[in-house]
């Protein structure tokens, strides 16, 4: 039985993903990159894929970037948040601008998650064994992610249209002075609409991503480990992010005033067994789903839900977690102000405040 043509280019991308995947690599590595960007997705549950259709789709579905034509110009992207109670920062910039064609979109998007001012206590002690708190210094713990973007429109034979778009990603992560690394990846994506239904697939780290660490600890700070009944880390060490994809559908509703969009996504890691809804080895399904109100392009109500996991109580009783989200967005001219209350579904209920920015800079007439 032949594939449906519309169906076809996700089926090639399921099975490359889950081919790559077979490569030997870490859980959770480089999961920073899994926390998302804008306050609408983390809104929606991070159930963003298909309807994705703005300067954060270089994050969420590089392909969403060719829904912009070259009339809307320059658009800048920018998002805070503070994660664990203000103990970890994330930060995100964005940018996207046109081809001349009016089809074709170019991305950029920086990433940011940190843990700054962070006590260094290797040099608390003197040489005579003496306390100097003077010798106290600080560092940070600081991942860091550029991500450049493409995204086209495609044309199949028999007319149907597809978006496509993909990103090429540097990864930088450092631990003060005392290490440091670079990885380098690749992510896919696609999106494909029928009337009101929403299609999207997304590939990401398809190749795997590599992170070179090296070790540069000092042969003063290596005897003060030593001493304390620390054991010293490899000098040089590769770690590798497994491949990810995630399959998103959406359905839009229109009203004479507004309008309303649902949308699931599901998120499949081959890295192992994880603490997920649907959980197995090597492949878990993380799904996530979320609504979108919107009056007249000026005022945008959200919520959603995802990151479902199972916690055990003192009682050895079972039960799912889960983390909802809720938000609010505001159309102002060329300014969207979007907010998002939410957290990273732990079970400290530890709930963030997100603000994102998007500006369009339109071309003059």
């Amino acid at each position: 039985m032949k594939t449906p043509a519309p169906i076809r280019p996700f089926f090639f991308l399921f099975f490359f993903v889950a081919m790559a995947g077979v490569a030997m690599g870490q859980k959770y590595s480089n999961e920073f990159l899994s926390i998302g960007v804008s306050a609408r997705a983390q809104a929606m549950g991070n159930a963003v894929i298909a309807s994705t259709d703005d300067v954060t789709s270089g994050y969420w579905n590089p392909a969403g970037l060719a829904n912009m034509d070259s009339t809307e110009g320059l658009q800048l992207g920018a998002m805070h948040a503070e994660w664990f109670a203000g103990v970890g920062k994330f930060d995100y910039l964005g940018l996207t601008i046109p081809f001349a064609t009016g089809n074709r979109r170019l991305g950029l998007s920086l990433i940011r998650f940190g843990i700054d001012d962070i006590p260094n206590t290797l040099s608390l002690y003197e040489d005579d064994g003496t306390v100097n708190y003077d010798n106290i210094v600080s560092f940070s713990a600081a991942d860091y992610a550029i991500l450049g973007s493409y995204a086209q429109k495609w044309k199949t034979k028999k007319g149907r249209e597809f978006n496509i778009g993909g990103n090429v990603k540097i990864v930088r992560r450092g631990i003060g002075t005392f290490a440091n690394s670079w990885g380098f990846g690749f992510d896919v994506g696609l999106q494909w609409k029928s009337g009101p239904w929403l299609l999207a697939a997304t590939g990401r780290d398809i190749t795997s991503t590599f992170n070179a660490w090296h070790v540069t600890f000092t042969d003063e700070e290596k005897a003060v480990l030593l001493a304390t009944g620390n054991e010293l880390p490899d000098i040089n060490s590769l770690e590798v992010t497994k491949p990810q994809i995630v399959l998103g559908a959406g359905r839009l509703f229109q009203f004479e005033n507004f309008s309303l969009l649902a949308e699931l996504n599901a998120l499949a890691t081959t890295d192992g067994k994880r603490n997920t809804l649907v959980s197995g080895d090597p492949i878990s399904i993380d799904p996530g789903f979320g609504m979108e109100a919107n009056y007249q392009d000026f005022l945008f109500l959200r919520a959603g839900i995802n990151q479902f996991q199972k916690e055990g109580d003192f009682d050895g009783q079972k039960h799912y977690i889960s983390r909802p989200s809720v938000g609010v967005g505001l159309q102002i001219y060329s300014l969207r102000v979007d907010y998002a209350f939410t957290d990273l579904g732990d079970s400290q209920n530890r709930y963030s405040h997100i603000v994102s920015l998007r500006l369009d800079l339109k071309p003059k007439k």
